[in-house]
C-alpha cells in the first residue's frame, strides 16, 4: 500500500483533546497550524504566506504522552501518514488534512524541552499539562465519538 508521509512543523492550535474508542484504545486530536515565511528581498525582512491547519491523530501511549506534553502554542513536529478526507455537510464540500501521528517532539530549534521517560512505578507522570489547571483525567474525558 502506498501511503504519503509527512514531516509538518508547526504550532500547537487547540489543546489536545483525549479519549477512548469504543474498544478502549486512547487517541488524541489537536490542530497543527504552519505557516510558510519567505525572504522579501525588497523589504529586506521575513513575510509570513499561507496558513495550514492539520488535524493530528495520536494513537495509544503516543496519544496519552501527547496530551501529558503539549500545550496551546507550542512548536511542534509532527511525522506521520496524510489523510485527505472530502465530506459533505449541510450542502458544502468539505476538504481537510489530517495526519496519523507517527512520532511528535517539541521544536528545539525553538526552544528547549525535558525528556520524562515512562515508568510503571510511577504513573503520576502521566498527569496531562492541560487537564491539570481544568481539575480533569483524560481518561475521564466525555466528549462523543470519534470522526474519521
Amino acid at each position: 500500500m502506498n501511503e504519503t508521509l509527512v514531516t509538518v512543523v508547526g504550532n500547537v492550535a487547540t489543546r489536545p483533546e483525549f479519549r477512548k474508542t469504543p474498544t478502549g484504545v486512547p487517541v488524541a486530536r489537536f490542530r497543527l497550524a504552519t505557516t510558510a515565511r519567505r525572504w522579501d528581498r525588497e523589504r529586506g525582512g521575513w513575510s509570513d504566506g499561507h496558513t495550514s491547519f492539520y488535524t493530528v491523530w495520536a494513537w495509544r501511549q503516543l496519544g496519552e504522552n501527547v496530551v501529558a506534553s503539549v500545550g496551546v502554542g507550542e512548536p511542534l513536529l509532527v511525522q506521520g501518514r496524510l489523510r485527505v478526507r472530502e465530506e459533505e455537510r449541510d450542502g458544502q464540500r468539505w476538504i481537510s488534512a489530517d495526519v496519523d501521528a507517527i512520532a511528535c517532539g517539541h521544536d528545539l530549534t525553538r526552544g528547549t524541552s525535558a525528556f520524562r521517560r515512562l515508568s510503571a512505578a510511577r504513573p503520576e507522570l502521566m498527569v496531562p499539562n492541560s487537564a491539570a489547571g481544568a481539575g480533569e483525567s483524560p481518561a475521564g474525558d466525555p466528549l462523543a465519538a470519534l470522526s474519521g
